[in-house]
């Protein structure tokens, strides 16, 4: 009895790392995109990754033929909309806008825009994860892309004078 618990655990060690192999650098690359960190420095991207592993592995008995990287990648994704929630609430107030290419879209944006595009989440099913309607992720994920691709120039900032060309000023009749 105790022999078959062994080699069971040992293969499934073995699947949960083929898997991890082949679906880590993926998974990374949307949490990192997700949290819009720089892909060098990505501590709040690591940590979801490393959540959503120990989840999947967690539940690897019970996929039944089910995908793993459907089910990591879904729990990737409502842990950041959980961890959006508490941390900024609804607006998203109190929050610094992150640098990089998804830096001006706000945390839902870019959950959705992740899913849909560069996950390739129907948007059907990117409704039932994130219990939003249909049109709902539509919109959210056309403005998303809008914002992206069109992004609003910075506003000008007004040029300050010194003390040293307001006297010059000054001088000059």
């Amino acid at each position: 009895m105790r022999d078959r618990h062994a080699s069971h655990g040992a293969r499934r060690a073995r699947e949960f790392e083929a898997f991890v192999a082949g679906a880590a650098g993926r998974l990374l690359h949307a949490a990192t995109l997700l949290t819009a960190e720089d892909p060098d420095a990505n501590p709040r991207a690591r940590r979801l990754l490393a959540l959503s592993l120990a989840h999947t592995y967690a539940g690897w008995d019970r996929l039944h033929g089910e995908d793993p990287y459907d089910r990591a990648r879904q729990y990737l994704a409502t842990r950041f909309a959980r961890e959006i929630w508490h941390r900024y609430g609804v607006l998203g107030r109190g929050r610094r806008r992150p640098a990089g290419p998804l830096g001006g879209l706000a945390p839902h944006e870019r959950l959705i825009l992740v899913l849909r595009l560069y996950e390739g989440v129907a948007e059907e099913q990117a409704s039932a994860l994130l219990g939003l309607p249909v049109d709902r992720i539509r919109t959210i994920c056309d403005r998303a892309t809008a914002t992206v691709l069109h992004p609003q120039p910075a506003p000008d900032r007004p040029v300050v004078a010194t003390a040293k060309t307001a006297k010059a000023k000054a001088a000059t009749p």
